[in-house]
């Protein structure tokens, strides 16, 4: 099943380039649970094979994240709240909840969301909470075009970057392995273990961000 589906995405970017790229981030940034390092570091490295152009890939990518929060954000806008009053007791949210999410994001939307699109795991799930906030769509859109720019260039990179250290034996079916299934040979761990340790540094610059972020709005609170 793992491989089936390595395959469909591999065989995507592959056979549809960038519209691939496009449609898989938009994929990737929805509902559905696909790594966005199985799409943007297979085509980095083929960025460095001189099959795709790295400002266009970069640029599919980060227009499919956008189109991927975008319908997040508007299954929230229109159904969030009925869902929320309706069965909101049913998984622990009242309405209280709801409407501290609403104050939280009038506040604090822009940073939450740009913040959001850095994170695993809540990268594809903040556009739901700033649809339920009724976020203003144009900041939403700001804001979530900024966090994915940053997070397709530094997968898109580190495929090219991959590319620069392995040469141009390695498939991206390879590459692609590392972040699918249970199975791994050891070049595949080291990728992983590469990307973990970009994580971190990502975490770590979202937390000085958050603080600096802090300390300002205390400043401005108290003048």
């Amino acid at each position: 099943m793992i491989a089936s589906i390595l395959h469909f995405i591999v065989n995507t970017i592959d056979t549809l380039g960038y519209i691939g790229i496009f449609i898989l981030m938009a994929i990737e940034s929805s509902f559905i649970p696909l790594p966005s390092e199985v799409v943007m570091i297979p085509a980095g490295y083929l960025v460095y094979q001189g099959r795709m152009d790295m400002s266009l890939v970069i640029l599919a990518g980060t227009l499919g994240s956008l189109a991927g929060a975008l319908i997040n954000y508007y299954i929230a806008l229109k159904f969030g709240r009925l869902i929320v009053l309706k069965y909101g007791k049913y998984f622990l949210m009242k309405e209280s909840t709801l409407l501290k999410t609403e104050n939280f994001f009038k506040k604090h939307g822009p940073i939450s969301t740009f913040i959001g699109r850095l994170l695993p795991l809540i990268r594809h799930y903040i556009s739901l909470p700033a649809g339920l906030a009724r976020m203003s769509l144009w900041k939403f859109c700001l804001y979530t075009l900024l966090g994915a720019l940053v997070w397709v260039a530094v997968l898109s990179y580190f495929g090219f970057y991959l590319g620069s250290s392995l040469g141009d034996t390695q498939s991206i079916n390879e590459i692609a392995g590392a972040f699918m299934g249970s199975s791994k040979d050891s070049l595949q761990l080291d990728i992983k273990s590469q990307v973990k340790n970009i994580m971190l540094v990502i975490i770590a610059a979202v937390i000085v961000i958050g603080i600096v972020y802090s300390i300002i709005s205390k400043f401005k609170k108290s003048k």
